[in-house]
Order: C-alpha cells, then structure tokens, then sequence
C-alpha cells in the first residue's frame, strides 16, 4: 500500500512545482548596479539572485524589450517562464538626491571632528560652478568625504566626495565661510530702555567679525539698559549696554539709614546714576549735606559707613 502512494506523492508534487512557473513583471524598480532574475520575475525561486543585466544609473529608468529580456534569461539559464502579455518591461533604478546640503554638513562635520570650528560656529559653502546636485545610489550612506583641503584663515577649500553608484570619485571646490547666530535689535529703541527678550533677534554673521566686534551673548544683554538709541537691525555688542540703572541722577530718592530694629528714612537727591550694588552720592534736601550710600534695587539708597550714620542719624 505505501509503494502505491509514494509515486503519487512525488507526482503531485511535481505538477504544482511545474504550474509555479517564474512570471515576468511589468514595472522593475531596483536599487543596485545589477538586475537579477529575482528582480525581473515572480516567483523566481532558486535563480532569484542570478544576474540579468546592468540596471540604468540611479535616478534613471529604461524600457526593456520581450526580445532582450529572453535573451538575457537564456544566458542565465531560465527557459520556463510566463510573460502574461508584457512586451516590454520599464526599469527604473532608485535614487537619492545628493545637493549642496549634504555636502556642506559633510563638510561641517568634518571641521568639527577636528577641531576647527569654533563653538556655535556653522559652515556656509559656496562651490566653484553653482549648486550641487548628484542621483546617488538609494542606501543608507549615499555619500562620503574622503578628503578635505582647508586652512583656518583661508576661505578656499578642495574635496574629495564618494558617491554610491557612481563609479569615480567627485572632486568639488570653492570657498567656506564660518557663520555665526548674534543678536540684533528687532526694532528701533530708545536709550536707557531695559532690553527684553522681544526686542533681539538672532542673525547670522561671519565668525571672525562678530569675534572681533565684541559681540554680546542675548542672555548677557537682556534686562539690560541700551546706552544709546539704536535701530532695527543694529549687531548688539557688550559695549552697547550697561546694567539697569536703578537711581537716576537728578532724581529724588529715599535714603535709608538702618540701626538695629529701627530703619531711618530721609529725602535726598541722587548726585550720581547708578545700577543696583553700585556707589552712589545724594544730597539731603533739607541740610544740602552730601552723603554716600550703595543704590538698591528698588531705587533706594542705603547709606554705607558708619560716619554717614552718625551723619544722617544726628539729623
């Protein structure tokens, strides 16, 4: 009895391998230099990985003919196949757009894995013969850098790029700028207003000139005073601000004497501008007495020495 089914196992199995014929595609897309009989063919089976022919460059398709695609099958070896009324069949090899971008952050990390761009520095590239742009093979790293000619000082630069899917390597040259993002005045304001973070903006400018300039860091300048009037626009330097003034000369202000529990106060006249914690001369108003304190923050003045006290305190 098991002789009797083991024949027509082996029979069954036969015909449902031999239904299961390769059947040829209308539409390729492949992301290798190579065609393969697995890319051109369902169910292709054991032959999947066997070559056919070279694909188009990346970013480009191709029709192939009936006629082509037999010919190529049969160096292969691939003889039993259906092509379900497809005459010809449409290639196409995938790609990745490789621009101005992609070299410019290769570039860019480049100098930083190197120590040579300085901290919250950029790169802005500018290539001899305009914008960039190259169909690289559709994987994960479609490009590298395998060299780089720059000198610190020097704007000129020279490269050297590895494409995927491109057989030689692409050389590039031109200039880099290291750019840097300072504050500027969003608007026009006023002298001695107190800058707040709504009135800075930040613009990119070159490095060397913001270092050289002295430029100020936005943290540094807001809640400072602008010492002069400045338009919009205006590269905001260190030099361009103070700390808020908190007494103003010419302007009335309290005077504080403090002696244990018991807290003096008098009228006086601020001599001096001053900021929070700075020195500061007043005139009493009624005894024309000049006396010397620290100005607070509240806009007080609180008098500093001991011989003040007894100044104020025998008024």
């Amino acid at each position: 009895m098991k002789t009797l089914i083991l024949p027509a196992l082996l029979l069954a199995l036969s015909t449902t391998v031999s239904l299961a014929a390769p059947v040829l595609k209308a539409n390729v897309s492949v992301n290798r230099p190579v065609v393969t009989i697995g890319d051109m063919f369902d169910d292709a089976g054991l032959m999947a990985e066997t070559a056919l022919f070279r694909a188009p460059l990346p970013g480009t398709t191709g029709m192939v003919s009936l006629e082509a695609v037999r010919a190529a099958a049969a160096r292969a070896g691939l003889d039993d196949y259906l092509a379900d009324g497809v005459m010809a069949v449409r290639v196409e090899r995938r790609a990745a757009i490789i621009s101005t971008t992609e070299f410019t952050n290769l570039i860019e990390g480049d100098l930083n894995y190197r120590g040579l761009l300085p901290e919250g520095a950029t790169v802005e590239t500018k290539f001899d013969g305009g914008a960039l742009s190259f169909n690289a093979e559709d994987v994960a790293v479609p490009v590298t850098m395998t060299a780089l000619r720059w000198q610190p000082g020097s704007r000129a630069f020279a490269a050297r790029f590895t494409i995927a899917g491109i057989d030689l390597p692409v050389d590039v040259s031109g200039s880099i700028d290291l750019m840097v993002e300072v504050p500027h005045l969003a608007a026009t304001v006023k002298a001695g207003s107190v800058l707040t973070p709504a009135d800075i903006e930040m613009k990119k400018v070159p490095f060397d000139y913001a270092d050289q300039s002295g430029v100020g860091a936005a943290e540094d300048l807001i809640g400072k005073e602008l010492k002069r009037n400045g338009r919009a626009g205006l590269m905001l330097k260190a030099a361009d601000v103070m700390e808020r003034l908190t007494v103003r000369r010419n302007t009335e202000v309290t005077v504080l004497l403090r002696t244990g529990p018991m807290t003096l106060t008098v009228a006086g006249q601020a001599l001096t501008d001053a900021s929070a914690g700075q020195a500061v001369q007043v005139m009493n108003t009624v005894t024309k007495k000049i006396l010397n304190g620290v100005a607070m923050a509240d806009g007080t003045v609180v008098i500093a020495t001991a011989a003040q006290k007894l100044q104020v305190a025998g008024l």
